[in-house]
């Protein structure tokens, strides 16, 4: 049996580079000349399944661009997450790479043959989800994310 790749499932272009930072204001400094300029929002998440249990998460995020392409640099706050592994693996640095997806559920089926798994996933509304996925071997997570253009409740 041949190996399928990512590729060949069809998946669209990645949307977003997701990188973890330790300092956001740091981070903002050093990229602002490739991505700048930054928007910056409060990106806790609460009540998500993280590795099989609930699990809350404080995050800064600040959010540029390289023209289509969304960075997203993420400052870990506190609680569990794949954010605070990273870290903890003494790692910074590029994170995941996010696909929009009209079915993130779908796309989590998809992706379990070529060694995917869900690591944290949270159901915000019947249009918005997200789910990161990891692989052995593999440092760099993905990300499905979704959500309606204009943001959740929108469709």
């Amino acid at each position: 049996m041949t190996a399928t790749t990512l590729r060949q499932l069809g998946l669209p272009p990645i949307s977003q580079l997701g990188h973890v930072v330790r300092n956001l204001e740091a981070a903002m400094a050093l990229y602002e000349p490739l991505y700048g300029p930054f928007t910056t929002m409060e990106g806790s998440v609460p009540a998500a399944t993280f590795r099989g249990r609930v699990a809350d998460v404080q995050l800064m995020m600040a959010f540029g661009h390289s023209g289509d392409l969304e960075i997203e640099l993420i400052e870990w706050r506190g609680g569990d997450s794949p954010h605070r592994e990273f870290l903890e693996r003494g790692r910074e640095g590029i994170h995941h790479v996010q696909f929009r997806v009209e079915d993130c559920d779908g796309w989590i089926e998809k992706v379990k043959p070529v060694g995917y798994e869900v690591v944290w996933y949270k159901r915000y509304s019947a249009d918005t989800t997200f789910a990161y996925l990891e692989r052995a071997g593999d440092p760099t997570l993905i990300e499905f994310l979704q959500m309606p253009p204009g943001g959740p409740g929108t469709a």
